[in-house]
């Protein structure tokens, strides 16, 4: 049996990185990480890695299978709604996640009307989740929701050869969801004001898709679907190791992004509950199996987040049970490994 851990925002930038990891005791953690070989990733974000791993060319027609739709041979596009504040200078997003049905039906049957003659069609499976369906796939390079949530977008427009473009059919929806009805009625009890999209993952489906492993644990929404989405079924992370313990041959696959969910809600305090967690029930857990014979091998790739400078890219540590017993190879504090 092996174990592949997949985990967004384990590193933080040198500024936030010397008060994240302050006080904290990951002897486990830095253990699989100094007797670990490492390599660099080729791909950066969770969004690129779970393409990877299933076989898909993008996220949206992806997460569209698996929410109920139909992508067929059409080109789509996420176009999750969102709440764009000023902030001083900077033009912050916030996702948004409390639509009801009908209120997302309202907004996307406007936006249809409205660019009924320009090939766009809007749907919303799922009140918080859009699609774009387009007539022809556009030249154009965008950046996922989780990576610009709580940020400046001015550094993650979209670009391209059709970003120009782009920029404007933004300026010209968020002009026509800035003066809806629904928006009107949500300001009236205080609730976020839907004033933009954001368009991201765009791609046709695959024929099909693979499944990397016997079983998925995930807190990630996006892994979910896509292991739905590839006919497997999903299954919470294990508190104590029992996922692992069943004696199954195969690859257990555990996608664990409450870093990366504290992170966009700017909650340093919460990252590190969520690490300490990931610690004591899973890092733990994990190496002592590893020592004893039940697991042959743990691959922890580290990727892209919030939290990581674009440069940084991803990181694969890969521990074979012998590499366990390396006492030698002294353990460091994660700041080090980060760095």
């Amino acid at each position: 049996m092996q174990v592949h851990l997949v985990i967004p925002d384990l590193f933080l930038q040198h500024e936030a990185a010397s008060k994240a990891y302050s006080g904290l005791r990951l002897p486990a953690l830095e253990k699989l990480l100094a007797r670990s070989a490492a390599t660099a990733l080729p791909v950066a974000t969770l969004e690129t890695w779970l393409c990877a791993a299933f076989g898909a060319e993008a996220v949206a027609p992806v997460s569209l299978l698996a929410e109920g739709g139909h992508p067929g041979t059409a080109y789509w596009l996420r176009a999750d709604p969102v709440h764009l504040m000023l902030r001083g200078s900077e033009v912050v997003l916030h996702p948004v996640a409390s639509l009801s049905v009908d209120e997302a039906g309202q907004f996307c049957d406007s936006l249809n009307r409205h660019f009924s003659d320009d090939g766009l069609h809007f749907i919303a499976p799922h009140p918080d989740h859009w699609y774009l369906r387009l007539e022809r796939a556009p030249n154009l390079a965008t950046h996922p929701l989780a990576q610009v949530a709580g940020r400046d977008i001015r550094d993650f427009l979209p670009h391209g050869g059709d970003a120009l473009h782009w920029h404007r059919l933004l300026n010209e929806i968020q002009m026509l969801l800035t003066a809806h009805p629904v928006n009107a009625a949500r300001e009236a009890r205080g609730g976020w004001l839907i004033n933009s999209i954001w368009p991201w993952g765009g791609g046709f489906a695959p024929e099909k898709l693979v499944q990397p492993c016997a079983r998925m644990y995930t807190d990630s929404g996006l892994a979910a679907a896509f292991a739905r989405a590839a006919g497997m079924t999903p299954l919470s992370l294990p508190g104590d190791g029992a996922g692992w313990r069943t004696g199954e041959a195969g690859i257990i696959l555990m996608v664990w992004d409450g870093l990366r969910h504290a992170l966009q809600h700017g909650d340093l305090g919460e990252w590190r509950v969520s690490l300490q967690r990931f610690e004591d029930h899973c890092a733990q857990p994990l190496l002592h199996d590893l020592r004893l014979g039940r697991i042959e091998k743990v691959t922890l790739d580290v990727v892209q987040g919030q939290g990581m400078a674009p440069e940084q890219g991803g990181r694969r540590y890969t521990l074979r049970r012998g590499g366990a017993w390396q006492f030698w190879r002294w353990a460091k504090g994660l700041g080090k490994y980060a760095a």
